[in-house]
């Protein structure tokens, strides 16, 4: 009668290992997303503290057209999520090692009204969160100086960068 009742909670206590090895993503992406949130939110805190800083000593002023030809990086990326229809240059406002967290930002953007492209580059293993896609530099560069004066208050979005597809 004891070796039934052991092989029984021994096959219970099995069953009930294995079934808790398949949360073990779901819980890795909600700990992922959380944080994310945490660095998002601490981010928009100290941005929001040095603009009260900077608002005391001098007024501030938003420039709507600034050139920055540094800001261009060439990289070869395949789609991942989102339209897969990139074009030579385009603008990007997050770069993720972990796909959750670039997602989220997409999520983020195209609830704002935005066609969001997530783009990995395997060399790096960087997921890059694209807003807009444009054939020709100009255009790609005005895009991103629009994009960054509409967000001022998000720190992030004002690292925004051009990505020169590669073939």
């Amino acid at each position: 009668m004891k070796k039934i009742l052991v092989l029984g909670i021994s096959v219970c206590m099995t069953l009930a290992f294995v079934s808790c090895k398949s949360s073990e993503s779901a819980y890795k992406k909600a700990y992922e997303k959380a944080k994310q949130h945490e660095l998002v939110d601490s981010l928009q805190t100290s941005s929001t503290a040095t603009e009260a800083a900077t608002s005391v000593t001098a007024p501030y002023t938003v420039k709507k057209s600034v050139s920055n030809s540094t800001g261009i990086r060439q990289e070869k990326v395949t789609v991942v999520s989102g339209k897969d229809m990139l074009k030579k240059y385009s603008v990007v406002v997050g770069s993720f090692g972990v796909k959750a967290n670039a997602d989220g930002l997409k999520d983020w953007l195209d609830a704002r009204g935005y066609g969001a492209t997530v783009a990995f580059n395997a060399e790096k293993a960087m997921y890059r969160v694209i807003v807009n896609t444009f054939d020709d530099r100009s255009s790609a560069e005005t895009a991103r100086d629009e994009f960054k004066a509409k967000y001022p208050e998000r720190a992030d979005f004002q690292g925004s960068w051009l990505l020169y597809r590669l073939d």
